[in-house]
């Protein structure tokens, strides 16, 4: 997520058509009768290049490319230029890191903590929407599994600190690819401000 808006903020985003409602309804019914495999199968034919750098498990990038691919009469490729767009800014690209046994640490805390602030309350509340995309995410996965009577709490807990910390491993390779990142530690406010102060000047 956090990692597309860098993107988009720093690159520009491709103009790809806005599909409208009739597609949309087409091909979540299709997806829904026909399932996954024949949608890639479709996607293999009608946009080889997409299909060979997508991921063909995401039925949502699969159904979207399709629906550009259906919407337009062309391939959902020819729409993702993927060129820097002119920014009218300066970028200062910062990261901030500690070493893994601390992140780890402070991630373990920060799940207990939401668990004693009323994580499971906040599940149990949009359970009935659970099979919503947007619900299915780290935190509320693992505890929509206890609320099923699948696994218990202290699982589910333990679950949610190993997904968490799996996340940022991710998460942490993907900004690691951006040379153009200097890394800090979160408490050198000093250096950072510098930084800063110089690649404003310049320097």
């Amino acid at each position: 997520g956090s990692m597309m808006y860098v993107d988009a903020v720093c690159k520009g985003i491709d103009d790809i058509p806005t599909v409208d409602a009739d597609t949309r309804q087409l091909m979540l019914h299709k997806y829904e009768t026909e399932g996954l495999e024949r949608l890639c199968a479709e996607l293999k034919l009608l946009d080889p290049e997409y299909y060979k750098i997508v991921d063909l498990k995401n039925p949502t990038r699969v159904v979207h490319a399709l629906d550009i691919c259906y919407m337009t009469g062309k391939t959902y490729t020819s729409f993702r230029t993927q060129q820097k767009k002119e920014r009218p800014f300066r970028i200062i690209k910062i990261g901030l890191t500690r070493d893994r046994e601390e992140l780890y640490e402070r991630i373990n805390c920060r799940v207990d903590q939401m668990v004693e602030e009323g994580l499971v309350e906040e599940a149990r509340m949009v359970y009935p929407h659970k099979s919503l995309n947007s619900l299915n995410t780290v935190g509320y996965k693992e505890i929509f599994k206890y609320l099923d009577g699948e696994w218990t709490l202290p699982f589910a807990i333990e679950k949610i600190k190993q997904n968490s910390r799996i996340y940022s491993r991710k998460q942490m390779t993907w900004f690691k690819r951006d040379e153009e990142i200097r890394w800090f530690h979160p408490e050198q406010e000093r250096e950072i401000l510098e930084y800063c102060h110089c690649s404003i000047k310049g320097v």
